[in-house]
């Protein structure tokens, strides 16, 4: 599981040794002086495999070609980094094949503007459908939720490549992402051996319908159930269902069971309905909630609304005595565990790690915060995200995946030039 660390360090002694001048004794070439230029984002390209990936040498695109890329947002530091990923590849395409003005290879990054929004995600697809790319690459929010679109584009002749997240659909030509099998076991491993393999964790998801958050949640809990028997996954928090867990956190607070909880939502949804002028009117047949119910359900709902994220995660947390890790499987959740346990004044006693590594997650791993994190490679994956598609569209050839790396960083090795390299703010 640490074999991409090992590698990365070798990469980082490869590279140093590229630079050094030196020549082989087969051909007595004389030091000149000069030393190749690396680009500062070398390290990021070099975590890519196939290697192919990471190189436009070979992608003689036509004058014009328009490459469509759709991300899942664009204000975190993970996905500004894919954007400057398929930025980079746009560059140096357009810089190998001597386009400029009209001629240019136009590379367009795209994504809903706050959090992970699937309506706002199918509605810039439906967009750029409508400008007939010659290829479009999306990281799909919902693994499920563009089957129809995609079916448009292919019968119009726009093929589809994905990145960052799995998606369901068949007729994908190529996916770049993480390993998020390796990546998420890696990280329960590492959080199992800093809780001395013995006590309770809980895993914070960002969402319950992404192919990749359903690959590390799968992978984590494999990893915990197969070789770490003494310690226990208690508890799976979803942050697309927030809203639900807000409400059961405030039931149980005033002694709601589940099951009432549910019945009394049941009967209040029933009990009304739109008239034709557009005024709610009671259906007599269904609206059988008693009055106390009713109240309880507003008192309910009175606390959920008043309970921000952290309040929320704080109360799952805190029904675990035995918690000894907890785990964020993207940047935002791991943040917000951080919070969370700072809130609870736990932060020396529960270990908090997770994925993902911009400015905020690096300050908190360095002042101890956060312990640990499975820092993903955004920029290489949106510069391969680019190369997929350029492939697609000359038709020389995909693999089916493309596994954009990963690296572990702690307070150990975070200052490592290595590590540096791949760290992003």
């Amino acid at each position: 599981m640490r074999k991409r660390s090992v590698m990365a360090a070798l990469l980082a002694l490869c590279l140093t040794a590229g630079t050094c001048g030196c020549s082989s004794s087969d051909d007595e070439e004389v030091f000149t002086g000069n030393t190749p230029e690396v680009p500062e984002w070398q390290a990021c390209l070099d975590a890519i495999s196939p290697d192919v990936y990471a190189d436009i040498g070979d992608l003689d695109l036509e004058p014009g070609t328009y490459i469509s890329v759709i991300g899942k947002t664009e204000n975190s530091s993970y996905w500004k980094q894919v954007a400057a990923g398929v930025q980079q590849a746009a560059d140096d395409i357009n810089e190998r094949l001597g386009y400029s003005g009209s001629d240019e290879v136009r590379v367009l990054f795209n994504a809903p503007a706050d959090g992970e929004d699937i309506d706002e995600q199918v509605n810039i697809l439906d967009e750029e459908m409508a400008r007939y790319p010659d290829v479009i690459a999306i990281a799909s929010i919902d693994e499920n939720a563009s089957e129809v679109q995609f079916d448009l584009a292919i019968e119009n002749g726009i093929p589809i490549v994905a990145f960052d997240s799995g998606n369901s659909y068949q007729g994908i030509q190529c996916t770049c992402m993480t390993d998020n099998a390796e990546a998420a076991a890696t990280g329960a491993d590492r959080l199992c051996a800093a809780i001395e393999e013995n006590g309770d964790v809980v895993l914070i998801v960002p969402d319950s319908v992404s192919g990749n958050a359903k690959d590390r949640v799968d992978s984590f809990k494999k990893e915990i159930s197969d070789n770490h028997p003494g310690v226990s996954l208690v508890e799976t928090l979803y942050m697309d269902q927030i809203d639900q867990l807000k409400r059961t956190a405030a039931a149980e607070q005033l002694g709601v069971t589940a099951e009432e909880l549910e019945t009394w939502t049941t009967q209040a949804a029933g009990g009304e309905e739109e008239s034709a002028n557009g005024n709610s009117e009671t259906d007599g047949e269904e609206s059988n909630i008693s009055e106390e119910a009713r109240t309880r359900l507003e008192d309910i709902d009175s606390i959920a609304d008043g309970m921000s994220d952290e309040d929320a995660v704080v109360y799952y947390l805190e029904k675990h005595p035995n918690l000894k890790g907890c785990f964020g499987t993207n940047d935002e959740t791991v943040l917000l565990g951080a919070r969370a346990l700072e809130q609870m004044e736990k932060t020396d006693e529960v270990v908090m790690m997770g994925f993902d590594a911009g400015k905020d997650q690096l300050d908190a791993l360095e002042s101890g915060s956060i312990d640990g994190l499975v820092v993903q490679n955004p920029f290489g994956m949106g510069y391969a995200a680019v190369v997929a598609a350029a492939r697609t569209v000359l038709e020389i050839g995909n693999e089916a995946q493309v596994d954009t790396g990963f690296i572990w960083v702690d307070a150990d090795n975070m200052e490592n030039e290595n590590i540096q390299a791949m760290l992003y703010e």
